[in-house]
């Protein structure tokens, strides 16, 4: 994985997290990193979600498309407000 990689992960994983963000009703005060990681790690679940609805043929993870990334990073929203950020 090369730094180029990482800088697009990092870019990706922010425009999901702020359209999580957005689509979750409510104001959520997060910053650049918490948007960021909200993004990647979405699309992470984005991807094992996927993995289980379409089997890809060589058995290996096939990263998330858009959609499956944005819901992975409203349920990861929705993990960390109700139960990170609340306590």
């Amino acid at each position: 994985m090369g730094l180029l990689h990482i800088i697009w992960m990092i870019i990706v994983g922010f425009i999901v997290g702020i359209i999580a963000r957005f689509v979750y009703p409510g104001a959520i005060a997060m910053g650049f990193w918490a948007t960021a990681a909200v993004g990647i790690i979405g699309s992470l679940i984005g991807g094992i979600i996927g993995g289980l609805i379409w089997r890809s043929p060589d058995g290996k993870f096939h990263p998330a498309g858009f959609i499956l990334s944005i819901i992975g990073a409203l349920i990861v929203l929705w993990l960390y407000l109700n139960f990170v950020a609340a306590k």
